[in-house]
């Protein structure tokens, strides 16, 4: 059966007519056709419908910001859609279980055949979106840390003396006029620097954003974001989640300052301080000049007083300090002068050590030249030249001697001796001849053999010479540092044998036996006698432990005799 409209009475009120089909020629539907003609009669007639129920199935936004779910009650439910441009509207967030009111119309989806509501508009029941909205985003950022008790960053004090004020606020608006007003008239000259924005309207919250996070850039040390009063639809700007972290994240302290006092937005909570009205927020960050100028003439003054009181105490207590200390240039001057006798005794000791341990060393370099192998080796050559010549001598006597015999022998042979005496004389000239060179080879062989013993014997005299050598000069070169030491141990011992007849005279151990020193407090000199001071004068008498000021009333003189040593205590 085919069912197409025949006319309509009313708009979205089709009017029907069934088609009899005929007997011949049956008329059958396609699913699509079936599924357009729904679509064709539903959707005209359910146009606009609001619908109350509780939201199931939500998943939140999808890639694209659309928003699907079901609205279901206790019969029934239907499927839901609200595209992106609609959910950007969207005030407060929604959750499973939230009971809503929506305003759409009905939408079928042909290739599946699923009807759903398309929504225009979103409301929940029983409260204002905004107020549902508001209070959404609070919980939100108050678990964050924004503000409340787990607050991440505590609230910044507010600078004592700003030295420049930026103000997020329309240029246009009342908030700005009454603020500057009272600000200049309690500081002049305080500068300014407005970052113009507009606080209501869909746009607001994006510009007041950007204006807090400008400002947080120049050289401002604190913000006040401000605007007069209005309703809650007007305030909602500050209401938003981008002005409330631009507040946390910005690097000065700001002071929120919206609306009347009986107004409260996000922007409250998280903002460091918090003004009921845009005057207040101007008495908070700016003192009043003229209250500083009389403070800092008051403090100059007690500065100045306390400089000079504290100078007058320094120096009657540097003149008190001089009285007792007396005059050490005398005593310095004297161990300057012991210290001088010293150092020039030891100077004179120093130059007669180092003079005696030159003389020695200068006879101990003599010996080891002559100990030196290049000596010896002269030495050692000397004597074989001069054994050399002496052999020279010996064999040249031997010879001549020889000779002379021989001479006297053929002498005697020539007058006396027959012919076999000639023949055996000749025979032992001729042996004397053979003989000699045997007798000299011996004599040079004896010789060199010495001269080789001397030179093997030589590396070993050499070095055991060297190392007594080197011995004895260490030995000498640690006595002068044996003897600066010993002297400077005397001289330490002398200066503090000093040391206690300077403690004995010292005034300090002449209070502690029970005396007192009396100095006139005009002029910080000790009093000696009786006759230095008259009646009225005052007295300082420092004790062991302390002073004690005091008035002369009168005076009497005491005279006190001094034994002398030639006479005796019983004549005393």
């Amino acid at each position: 059966m085919k069912v197409e409209p025949l006319a309509r009475s009313a708009p979205g009120v089709p009017t029907w007519r069934r088609e009899v089909p005929q007997k011949n020629e049956p008329k059958v539907l396609t699913v699509g056709q079936l599924t357009r003609a729904i679509k064709d009669a539903l959707e005209p007639m359910f146009f606009r419908v609001v619908v109350r129920g509780e939201v199931s199935g939500f998943r939140g936004p999808n890639v694209r910001g659309h928003l699907y779910f079901s609205l279901k009650d206790d019969v029934s439910s239907i499927d839901v859609k609200v595209w992106q441009t609609t959910a950007a509207r969207m005030k407060f967030a929604l959750k499973d279980g939230l009971s809503v009111v929506i305003e759409g119309s009905l939408d079928l989806y042909e290739p599946s055949g699923r009807y759903s509501i398309i929504v225009q508009r979103i409301d929940p029941t029983g409260v204002g979106a905004q107020a549902l909205a508001f209070a959404q985003l609070k919980q939100k950022l108050m678990a964050e840390g924004l503000f409340g008790p787990n607050r991440k960053q505590p609230r910044r004090p507010l600078p004592v003396l700003p030295r420049r004020v930026g103000v997020v606020t329309s240029v246009s608006g009342a908030a700005l006029r009454d603020f500057l007003k009272v600000l200049h008239r309690r500081h002049p000259r305080l500068p300014v620097l407005v970052a113009d924005a507009r606080v209501q309207g869909d746009e607001a919250a994006p510009e007041i954003a950007r204006a807090i996070r400008r400002l947080g850039r120049q050289n401002v040390d604190v913000i006040v974001v401000t605007r007069g009063g209005g309703s809650a639809e007007d305030l909602w700007a500050f209401n938003e989640e981008l002005v409330a972290r631009a507040i946390f994240e910005c690097p000065v302290p700001v002071v929120s300052a919206v609306g009347h006092e009986v107004d409260t937005t996000l922007a409250d909570f998280v903002a460091d301080f918090r003004a009921p009205t845009p005057s207040a927020a101007a008495e908070a960050v700016a003192p009043v000049l003229a209250d500083l100028q009389l403070g800092l003439a008051t403090a100059r003054a007690r500065l100045r007083k306390a400089v000079e009181r504290k100078i007058l105490e320094g120096a009657h207590q540097l003149k008190g300090l001089q009285a007792d200390l007396g005059d050490p240039r005398r005593g310095l001057t004297q161990h300057r002068l012991h210290l001088t006798e010293l150092a020039e005794e030891m100077r004179t000791a120093l130059e007669r050590t180092t003079r005696d341990r030159r003389e020695d060393l200068r006879e101990l370099n003599a010996k080891l030249q002559q100990l030196r192998p290049q000596a010896q080796l002269l030495a050692t050559r000397k004597a074989l030249h001069q054994l050399a010549a002496r052999l020279q001598t010996a064999a040249s006597t031997t010879f001549r001697r020889e000779h002379v015999e021989l001479n006297h022998l053929r002498e005697r042979l020539h007058h006396a001796s027959p012919r076999p005496a000639a023949h055996a004389a000749r025979g032992a000239l001729q042996t004397m001849k053979g003989r000699l060179p045997a007798l000299m080879r011996g004599a040079i062989a004896r010789q060199r053999v010495a001269l080789f013993a001397l030179k093997a014997r030589l590396p070993v005299l050499m070095k055991a010479s060297v190392a007594r050598e080197r011995a004895s000069l260490q030995a000498l070169k640690t006595r002068p540092a044996a003897l600066m030491g010993s002297a400077l141990a005397r001289e330490r011992a002398a200066l503090h044998a000093l040391e206690g007849p300077l403690e004995a005279m010292s005034p300090l151990k002449v209070l502690l036996r029970g005396y007192a020193i009396a100095q006139r407090v005009e002029d910080g000199r000790a009093v000696r006698s009786a006759d230095e001071v008259k009646p009225g004068d005052g007295l300082r008498i420092k004790l062991q432990n302390g002073e004690v000021d005091a008035t002369v009333t009168g005076s009497r003189q005491t005279t006190y005799t001094q034994p002398r040593d030639d006479q005796d205590d019983g004549q005393s």
